[in-house]
């Protein structure tokens, strides 16, 4: 659906070079010139490079010169490759009564059970109180002195303790 959007310009059509303009989005995307090139198999769009599949703009490619697009599929999503994955036998794991026996000793640690904290334990602010210890009055500013808290402290020099 995509690719019936966009339209095909030739550079070259001799080293399989075309140019594709998609049309302008709401999104406002910026680059609407994608450049194909055949021979490579690339479109500056990076989709076919990265997914070995034809993107949208080898599809509008191959709709307006009637090229099939199985040619542009890489080979790996064919039914010959996939035949040959599963080609070879499989050998079935015997039981240990066929294993033989080894030369140094197998050592198995248990697994580490023990559960990580989830998150570090947060620090206190400033001029909270230490409730832990009850005879503690909550600290402010710089000069962290007894008493001094945010209404009483105006001026570090002052004597409003």
């Amino acid at each position: 659906m995509k690719s019936r959007e966009h339209k095909v310009t030739t550079y070259n059509p001799r080293e399989g070079i075309y140019m594709v303009r998609s049309p302008i989005r709401v999104s406002g995307t910026r680059n609407n010139v994608y450049t194909l090139r055949l021979n490579n198999k690339s479109c500056s769009c990076g989709k076919w490079q990265t997914y070995t599949l034809p993107c949208s703009h080898v599809l509008a490619m191959c709709r307006e010169n009637g090229s099939r697009t199985d040619t542009y599929v890489s080979e790996i999503y064919s039914r010959q490759t996939y035949g040959r994955t599963y080609q070879t036998n499989f050998h079935l794991v015997l039981s240990e009564n066929f294993w033989r026996d080894v030369l140094f000793n197998l050592i198995f640690y248990p697994p580490n059970m023990k559960k990580e904290r989830d998150r570090k334990q947060g620090k206190r602010f400033k001029g909270e109180m230490d409730y832990r210890n009850p005879d503690s009055s909550p600290r402010y500013g710089r000069c962290r002195m007894p008493g001094h808290n945010r209404k009483n402290y105006n001026n570090p020099g002052s004597s409003n303790v």
